[in-house]
């Protein structure tokens, strides 16, 4: 299926007037698709799966910014901290030290959002509340060895699920959660981006809070896998 030029165009329309970014979820995605949407204005891109990411990264523009909306395996991070723009998936402060770490060796400040777990599904990544509280008092009391990192926001992923009160509960909640650490702000972080809402709820998201909404499948169709 073709990229929803007109359903692009919509969605942008609608988010612009919010003051709401877009990411395009391009993962599974073949790079001409990308780059129709590139030629479009469109800028920022999530890939969840590193090898991909890297791949696609050498075959488009050099000025497109590029989202890491997976989990990250520790072993991977030195993969993608050379260009990436923003890693989404921060789920714990073990993942956060690498991604220091690995910035650290090429002088490069890696931006990130802390994963929140908001879904009542198992299978889903992300810090609690209280491992939450415990990675921005590290960050703050211990900021000078964190100095290749900057911590902008928070991120989460409501359960996949037709009830919309549950759904909404969870955006609700996570929202609750930013306003808490809010403007925070040390060296190591800035608390000013919250990243939740996708295809099938971002217009809920938005209504709960949302500043960035990650959509794939709205843009370039359903996905095989």
């Amino acid at each position: 299926m073709a990229i929803n030029i007109e359903k692009y165009k919509e969605i942008i329309e609608s988010l612009e007037t919010k003051g709401v970014q877009l990411v395009a979820v391009s993962k599974i995605k073949p790079v001409c698709d990308i780059q129709k949407l590139y030629d479009l204005g469109q800028r920022d891109f999530g890939e969840n799966y590193v090898q991909e990411l890297v791949d696609k990264q050498l075959q488009l523009p050099g000025n497109v910014k590029w989202h890491f909306i997976g989990h990250l395996q520790s072993n991977k991070v030195k993969y993608i901290t050379p260009f990436v723009h923003l890693i989404q998936g921060v789920d714990s402060l073990k993942l956060l030290k690498e991604i220091n770490k690995q910035g650290n060796k090429i002088n490069r400040i890696i931006s990130c959002l802390l994963q929140i777990h908001i879904a009542q599904e198992e299978t889903k990544f992300g810090m609690d509340e209280n491992e939450l509280a415990e990675a921005v008092k590290e960050l703050t009391e211990n900021a000078s060895a964190y100095t290749h990192v900057k911590v902008e926001g928070l991120m989460g992923m409501a359960s996949f699920s037709n009830d919309d009160e549950k759904v909404r509960e969870e955006l609700r909640y996570l929202k609750i959660l930013y306003d808490k650490y809010k403007d925070f702000s040390s060296s190591a972080v800035k608390i000013t981006t919250l990243s939740m809402g996708m295809s099938g709820d971002y217009e809920m998201a938005i209504e709960e809070g949302s500043n960035m909404v990650r959509i794939g499948s709205l843009l370039f169709g359903a996905r095989l896998k």
